[in-house]
């Protein structure tokens, strides 16, 4: 039973019969404890503390100020619930920042927030294989939550490092341009795993065309699954961000939709991408099918040039082998050398005929 399915197991045995807004971890064991970080900031200040109670993410109550409520691990149910009573998230909500198997998705919660799950695709160097984390966002008046699943590092460091540095146009925005430079993050680094899955299947091809074996075969299944789970990741976010850029909303101004438009265009092109390369895995296994039959032919041809220099000399040894007492040439006192001598002309001018048809 592969990794998928065992998960998928254990998701199905803890989630059936549970009722509606149970909240329940569902993912991976985390040996780590839960980071919450809180950062406020506009134009002109900046502050980050790590959050010791949830007490103290209190809203400012400055308008013109963006508080971004960064929780770095969802598997302490406890914490990810006060979160939840602190900012009247509504229970489903939470449900789904709680659950790691729960696909891409949006919601529209009144007014009041919008939801919206992402998956977080890296590629670890050590594992050679693509790893997904799971990253859930909340956008509100004034505000943005962020729940991601505990990794090795912080998939929006990034954005704090850029918001500390006073780069860019993100501490000079609202709420949704930092809802914006979230996602636009989380897309980005899919082209960077493309980039390492497309020097992967460049190594594959280039191995299988110069000597093609029987583990290829298995490393090809590797890879389109690995296809397959990038794009079980990105394929729901077209829908999302579709609806994102077409619905009006008091939470998302005007001007941000329009870059919310240009992730919707990296989502694009980043299926396309992904189809290009599920082509090129089926071209590749093509080749292998192709190459396996080229070498078989190529051991059946040797084998057959092998068969048709023999045929003839078995026949001659099966005539002279036949116990007949009025067989002249048995009695010959040269009659061994001729025929054996006959027999290496005869496969020397097989061969010189099977090589001028280059069949050898």
């Amino acid at each position: 039973m592969s990794k998928h399915h065992k998960k998928y197991k254990k998701y199905v045995q803890k989630k059936v019969f549970t009722s509606p807004g149970t909240l329940e971890y569902v993912g991976k064991d985390v040996p780590i404890d839960t980071v919450v970080k809180l950062v406020e900031f506009n134009d002109e200040i900046y502050q980050q503390k790590i959050v010791k109670s949830i007490s103290e993410c209190q809203l400012s109550p400055i308008e013109t100020h963006v508080n971004w409520l960064d929780v770095d691990g969802v598997h302490e149910v406890h914490i990810v619930e006060e979160i939840g009573k602190h900012y009247h998230l509504h229970p489903l909500l939470l449900e789904d920042v709680l659950n790691t198997e729960q696909k891409p998705k949006l919601e529209h919660f009144g007014e009041q927030n919008i939801f919206v799950i992402m998956k977080m695709l890296q590629f670890n160097e050590a594992l050679n294989e693509v790893e997904t984390e799971h990253v859930a966002l909340v956008l509100g008046k004034n505000y943005v939550v962020s729940f991601q699943e505990m990794h090795k590092s912080d998939v929006f460091a990034p954005i704090f490092a850029r918001l500390k540095a006073s780069v860019g146009k993100t501490r000079k925005g609202k709420a949704d341009y930092l809802f914006y430079s979230l996602c636009d993050l989380v897309v980005d680094n899919y082209f960077v795993v493309l980039e390492k899955f497309s020097e992967k299947l460049e190594e594959l091809e280039i191995k299988i065309i110069e000597n093609p074996h029987r583990d290829d075969q298995t490393a090809l299944y590797e890879l389109r699954r690995e296809l397959m789970q990038i794009r079980k990741a990105v394929l729901p976010l077209r829908d999302i961000f579709g609806t994102l850029t077409r619905e009006s909303s008091e939470l998302i101004h005007p001007n941000t939709i329009i870059y919310l438009r240009d992730v919707y265009d990296h989502i694009l092109q980043t299926l396309e991408t992904i189809e290009s390369y599920r082509e090129m895995i089926e071209n590749i296994q093509n080749i292998y099918l192709t190459s396996l039959s080229n070498k078989m032919n190529s051991v059946m041809k040797t084998l057959t040039v092998f068969t048709a220099i023999f045929m003839p000399l078995t026949f001659i040894a099966g005539i002279y082998g036949m116990n007949f007492d009025n067989m002249p040439e048995l009695h010959h006192p040269n009659g061994y050398f001729y025929t054996l001598g006959s027999m290496i002309v005869i496969s020397i001018i097989l061969w010189i005929y099977f090589k001028w048809k280059k069949y050898v």
